[in-house]
């Protein structure tokens, strides 16, 4: 299919990745479905682009809401082409110190966003009878699980199962609907700027503070993740790594640790 007819619609579009995504597939003559929650973000950087967009505000916890979305984006534009569940949230604290409702709010947002995405829109890209993807956005942390961080990395880890199960479950109904799942390393976003912790803790605090200054150091732009996430697009990847390094060795190392039964924590040979 001709890239000038294909439709993008992206969750979590006002900001950080998904503002990268929402730029690339214009330039690369998608038409765009922007959703966010928050509305007057979402105006103001749809303002800021140039091409056909229509945008939506959406609330992926709420399941209604998702549906209100595919309904938009099929009234717009008559399909969807790529799906990507993006949106996502974070904070940070000790598993014991983080309050239920934080809890529920990160796994609401970063995973069952995620299945009211799939529940509202595969049917429909089944039926339509032509290629389609669903994009999940996970994480490094969908494989290495991070101390003070313990809802993003369930909650990521839990993407990463949700996409291949959907993925095997697609190939076994030989349905033309592909799954990707797009794990970043280190990217410039306010992830992790805007993330605060639990209780006063100066142990999370400067792991958060750690991981803030990687972001700002070490993190690819939002612009740059996007072009190697259309790569792998392209390319029809299941596994979008845009940052190989230092993922592959961090889960071999994992990986051995585990057939070997040795410990979390136990340092691994490089």
């Amino acid at each position: 299919m001709n890239r000038s007819e294909q439709v993008a619609v992206i969750t979590g579009a006002a900001s950080g990745i998904g503002s990268g995504l929402a730029r690339a597939a214009l330039a690369r003559g998608m038409r765009v479905v922007l959703a966010d929650i928050d509305e007057a973000a979402l105006q103001t950087f749809a303002a800021t682009l140039d091409g056909p967009v229509s945008s939506c505000t959406v609330d992926v916890r709420d399941p209604a809401s998702v549906e209100a979305l595919a309904d938009h984006a099929y009234a717009a534009f008559g399909q969807v082409d790529l799906l990507f569940n993006n949106a996502g949230v974070l904070i940070g604290g000790k598993s014991w110190d983080i309050p239920a409702d934080k809890w529920a709010w990160q796994l609401q947002v970063n995973v069952l966003g995620v299945v009211h995405g799939i529940a509202s829109f595969v049917p429909r890209m089944i039926a339509a009878g032509r290629p389609a993807r669903v994009i999940n956005t996970g994480s490094m942390a969908s494989f290495i699980a991070a101390p003070y961080m313990g809802p993003y990395s369930a909650s990521k880890f839990a993407v990463l199962a949700i996409s291949e199960t959907l993925a095997l479950e697609l190939q076994g109904e030989q349905a033309p609907v592909s799954v990707s799942v797009l794990c970043p390393g280190p990217v410039q976003t306010d992830i992790f700027r805007e993330t605060v912790t639990m209780q006063d803790d100066t142990t999370s605090d400067r792991t958060v503070g750690m991981m803030r200054d990687i972001t700002v150091n070490q993190g690819i732009t939002p612009d740059e993740l996007a072009a190697r996430a259309f790569a792998g697009i392209d390319e029809g990847q299941f596994w979008i790594i845009p940052q190989p390094d230092p993922l592959d060795t961090l889960y071999r190392q994992r990986a051995e640790a585990m057939l070997e039964r040795r410990n979390p924590g136990i340092a691994m040979p490089g």
